[in-house]
């Protein structure tokens, strides 16, 4: 079984075993599997950040932040930022708020963060 395993991790994709890895932390936060999410309703989400980029909405700047949890991805939207220390590429961090759809993306808005 240990020889399976062994094998199993030097054949899996890097990205394979990365997106696994986070899973499993995400999991250990108790946050609701973003793929799984109730839409209009208090949620909490933990994931990895995967992008960051500042968006001019009517007339205003916000920060839109990306963030996965390995199953599926939430953009977090804080309206009026440029910037927020620690929200980074690579950082891990756990949100706290109402997820709307946007087309086919799922948002947040000005969500409570917590970063990891």
């Amino acid at each position: 079984m240990a020889l399976r395993k062994f094998v199993e991790r030097l054949t899996k994709p890097v990205e394979e075993l990365d997106r696994e890895a986070l899973a499993q932390w995400c999991d250990a936060h108790e946050p609701v599997p973003i793929d799984r999410v109730e839409l209009r309703r208090p949620v909490r989400v933990a994931g990895e950040v995967r992008s960051v980029r500042i968006v001019p909405r009517a007339g205003a700047d916000a920060m839109e932040v990306t963030v996965s949890d390995g199953r599926a991805n939430v953009v977090a939207v804080f309206l009026g930022r440029r910037k927020i220390a620690g929200l980074t590429p690579g950082r891990r961090v756990v949100l706290e708020g109402v997820v709307s759809l946007d087309g086919r993306t799922r948002q947040m808005y000005n969500p409570v963060y917590t970063l990891c």
